[in-house]
């Protein structure tokens, strides 16, 4: 057996989803009897069979994604309660196993999944998405490549028609239903204090993030950006969310001011100062990286 097959085989098997019992499966997902597959892929020894050391493998696999997914989506988690989390979890790594060489991107295909099966959500779906795709941007806000930011006076004399600027790549503009940042923030900060009751924790957890279940459907603007290696999330409004978005579309600077103020309950004679507020906020955040097609 060459060595690519033979990788490939190996990596199925270990793979493969366990048992309820968290064994490894008799059977293989082509139906073949598995202990026949470890036989032509691993070697017994005095102590083990060819399929007890591959059970190893497969088992470790699996708690060890699962361990990673866990500590990727403790929002999640919260929203959906300890047992229904071990499902999504279970049917997620199952249905979208890993494909990356780092566990840092288990859960990049979690929303569109869960858009596709939302009778795991009990009810909670758009909740459920929103905290996916706060705790997805966090993730990718920690990580992501930074350029070099933007001075003030790099844009001395931009012609505004013309002038289009870029975030940074780790800035990432959510529209949401729900304040999971808020809920977000709560949870891990319960989740550091030091309590003696486990289960005081979880009935904490529970209260809270049934208030926000309840609450009506509202919109959320938020930016999740980066500082020093530290990832924060930052209210934006919609105004605000609408510039950002239409800058980060490739819009004109004149043009996406035009779009975030279009329908605005801002008086006309205080955009100006609003705008002129926000820019100076998001430019000592660091937040734009480049010009192109100033005219001076």
């Amino acid at each position: 057996m060459k060595l690519r097959a033979l990788q490939r085989r190996m990596a199925r098997a270990v793979m493969a989803p366990l048992t309820r019992k968290e064994r490894m499966r008799r059977l293989a997902v082509d139906g073949r009897p598995m202990a026949q597959l470890a036989a032509q892929i691993i070697k017994p020894n005095d102590r083990l069979t060819s399929f007890e050391r591959l059970e190893i493998y497969n088992r470790q696999y699996w708690f060890r994604v699962l361990d990673g997914f866990s500590e990727d989506f403790p929002g999640l988690r919260a929203v959906l309660g300890d047992r229904r989390f071990e499902a999504v979890a279970r049917a997620y790594l199952t249905a979208c196993p890993s494909r990356s060489f780092t566990m840092r991107n288990l859960g990049s295909r979690l929303e569109p999944w869960l858009r596709k099966h939302p009778e795991h959500a009990l009810g909670r779906l758009e909740l459920a998405l929103d905290m996916v795709r706060l705790e997805w941007a966090e993730i990718e806000a920690f990580d992501g490549s930074a350029e070099s930011s933007l001075r003030p006076e790099d844009l001395a004399g931009a012609d505004p028609s013309k002038l289009r600027l870029r975030l940074q790549p780790y800035i990432h503009l959510l529209d949401l239903r729900y304040p999971v940042d808020d809920l977000l923030l709560a949870i891990k900060h319960d989740a550091g204090t030091d309590v003696a009751s486990n289960a005081f924790n979880e009935r904490q957890r529970r209260k809270k993030v049934s208030a926000v279940a309840r609450l009506k459907p509202a919109a959320v603007y938020l930016a999740v950006h980066r500082v020093d290696f530290f990832v924060y999330f930052r209210r934006l409004e919609r105004e605000e969310f609408a510039i950002l978005r239409a800058l980060q579309k490739g819009r004109t600077l004149d043009r996406s001011i035009e779009i975030g103020f279009r329908s605005s309950p801002i008086p006309v004679s205080e955009r100006a100062e609003h705008a002129a507020a926000w820019f100076q906020n998001w430019s000592s955040l660091g937040w734009f990286v480049s010009a192109e097609g100033s005219s001076r």
